[in-house]
This record gives C-alpha cells, sequence and structure tokens, in this order.
C-alpha cells in the first residue's frame, strides 16, 4: 500500500497557507505546517483543521520556525524530509518593504535561501520537491500589455526586488545542483481570508461597515492602478499541480483580466446596493453615498514607486497543466462581502 506523502508548508498561518493544507488533506497528505513564534494567537486561518497533538490518526502537524532563522529550517527539513515543500511565507506588504527592505530581502530572498541549502546539503534533491511563492510584482512596470514566463522582470519595489532574488535562486539551485524547485509567478490572488492590510479586504470590510454605520469614510491611495485579481482557491490548486510535473518549470497564474481599484470599489459598490458617485479629481476625488464622502484620497497611500498595471497570461499553465480558474471578481467580490457581513 503506497504511504501518505509529506508535504511542508511554511506560511501555514496565511491565506494561501491555509487553503493549500485543506487541499493536501484532502488527497491524503500529511501536512507539517511551520509558524513563528508570537505573543498573539496567529492560528486563525487553520484552527479548523488543527488536532490536538499524539490524536489517533494525526494528518496535521505545526511546527515553530522562522524564515530569518537557517537553523530552524535546516532542522525542520531534516527532521521531517518532506517529499513536497511550499516555500509560501514572506514579508508581502509591498508598502512596508520601502520602510523595512533589510527585513523583506532577510525573509523573502535569504529564506529561500535556506531551504535550498537544507536540500542539498541532506542530499533530498532526488526526493524532495520545492514550490515557491514567486509574484507578478517582479514584473514592474513593463511595457508588455500582457505577461507571460518569457516577459522580462523589471520591480518597482523592494518586496519586488526581494522575490526576483528569490526565484533566481530557484533557477539557480535547479540547474547547478539538480534540484527539484519550481516558481508560481503568482499574480493577486484573493479570499475572504485576505490579510486586513490588503486593499481588497480594506475595500470589502470598510465599504460593509460603511454601509452598516460603523465607519465613516476610507482612505486610500492610488485607486487608478490595475491588477489581474483572482481567487486564491484557484490558485493553491496550481501550486500542487506544479509539484506533480516530472520535469520542473515555471508558471505565470493569472486569470488574464485586469480592473482598477476604482472598478473593484465600484464593483463591490453594486453588491452591496450602494448607489455612489464620484466627484473631483486627483488628490481632492471623493466617493459620494448618503450625501456624505465615504472614500478619499490620500498621499500617504501613495508608493514611493508606483506599479501602474499587471496583467497575466497563463496560456502556459492551461496547456501543460490543464488548469483553469473557476472564480471571476464578481463572485470573489460576493464570498469576500458574505464572509465581513456574517462574521463582523
Amino acid at each position: 500500500m503506497r504511504k501518505n506523502k509529506l508535504a511542508l508548508i511554511f506560511g501555514i498561518t496565511g491565506q494561501d497557507g491555509s487553503y493549500l493544507a485543506e487541499l493536501l488533506l484532502k488527497k491524503k497528505y500529511i501536512v507539517h505546517g511551520v509558524k513563528r513564534r508570537s505573543s498573539s494567537i496567529n492560528t486563525a486561518r487553520i484552527d479548523h483543521i488543527y488536532q490536538e497533538p499524539q490524536s489517533k490518526n494525526q494528518k496535521f502537524f505545526l511546527h515553530y520556525g522562522d524564515m530569518t532563522d537557517a537553523t530552524s529550517i535546516f532542522n525542520l527539513i531534516n527532521d521531517i524530509r518532506p517529499d513536497e515543500i511550499y516555500n509560501l511565507a514572506a514579508q508581502s506588504n509591498v508598502a512596508l518593504s520601502f520602510i523595512q527592505p533589510h527585513y523583506t530581502f532577510q525573509v523573502n530572498a535569504l529564506g529561500t535561501l535556506a531551504i535550498l541549502e537544507a536540500i542539498k546539503t541532506l542530499k533530498l534533491n532526488t526526493k524532495t520537491k520545492l514550490y515557491h511563492a514567486a509574484t507578478s510584482e517582479m514584473f514592474g512596470n513593463s511595457n508588455k500589455k500582457s505577461l507571460s514566463e518569457n516577459s522580462g522582470f523589471y520591480p518597482v519595489s523592494p518586496y519586488g526586488s526581494s522575490k526576483l532574488a528569490a526565484h533566481n535562486l530557484i533557477l539557480n539551485y535547479r540547474n547547478s545542483y539538480n534540484i527539484f524547485g519550481v516558481s508560481g509567478i503568482l499574480f493577486n490572488h484573493e479570499s475572504p481570508r485576505r490579510g486586513e492590510t490588503f486593499v481588497t479586504k480594506k475595500i470589502i470590510r470598510s465599504l460593509c461597515e460603511i454601509k452598516n454605520n460603523k465607519k465613516d469614510c476610507l482612505y486610500l491611495g492610488n485607486i487608478y492602478s490595475k491588477r489581474d485579481w483572482g481567487h486564491a482557491k484557484d490558485y493553491v490548486e496550481m501550486q500542487w499541480k506544479m509539484l506533480q510535473k516530472k520535469i520542473p518549470n515555471d508558471y505565470v497564474i493569472a486569470t488574464g483580466k485586469s480592473y482598477s481599484i476604482k472598478e473593484f470599489i465600484n464593483l463591490t459598490l453594486k453588491q452591496l446596493n450602494m448607489k455612489s458617485e464620484w466627484l473631483g479629481k486627483d488628490l481632492k476625488e471623493v466617493c459620494i453615498y448618503n450625501n456624505k464622502p465615504i472614500i478619499r484620497i490620500s498621499k500617504k497611500y501613495f508608493r514611493p514607486n508606483e506599479l501602474h498595471i499587471l496583467l497575466g497570461n497563463s496560456s502556459l499553465a492551461k496547456k501543460e497543466l490543464a488548469w483553469e480558474p473557476r472564480y471571476d471578481i464578481n463572485q470573489l467580490i460576493k464570498e469576500m462581502i458574505a464572509h465581513e457581513l456574517n462574521n463582523n
């Protein structure tokens, strides 16, 4: 009888990590997840699948570790010796990366290097496959309308630069040491489990609160930047599919449709039945609802270097991995709204 595959997920407590854990458990994996030590409990996204230690037929385990601690990474990989490693851990806040660039590189680039070095040193290259979460932010302000695996990288933030460094390390170790390492170049993907600092979550939550008279106004930065938004559930399935290939390859994962933040807001307002209008321009542009301004623009939320548009081309993934996104943007927004209204 074939034994259960072992998976190790760095970033288990995040949006993608929680959905991926659910997917792998359904596929009869034994899942090990890594979480950081924190003064507050940070496992809300995975509490529903957590089992008490030593329970019968336990399939899900949590371990303490940190991407800035190469020793903890090495020890975990040595102890577990997983069939698959998913590196989803990151300092993923783009705005914060301008404030904490050194920390961003330590987590995103040097953390990835620590995983690769552990696989190499432990001679696990014939056993362990590695998935690395890259990002569309690596493309930056490319002059191409649609971005694929062959497009050039021109990151405009420390976050994008750190992820590009990690992506290049995956390629280096794949070619130099025959490690099965792949990068999923994922465009923006959201869900009800999205972190509170991300703009889609801020928009959904704030507009729900404004509708229910719990908040007066939301302040945003550049509402004309455009993004290719998908659902995290669709994208974690793609992460798993990439490690089932015999030959490693990198893939762009995207919906192929791009919307501005202002368009995202308008779609949300429509689903909430909030009839509104936009007045003014530039920093004086406001969204009016019930004769009151509910959205204002603040210079505080503009980045030092703005990324204007991201639009992905997933034709290679669709061809080689038979992948198609199941959610469109309206279904995504509907699910996020329902979560906010039911839980707040």
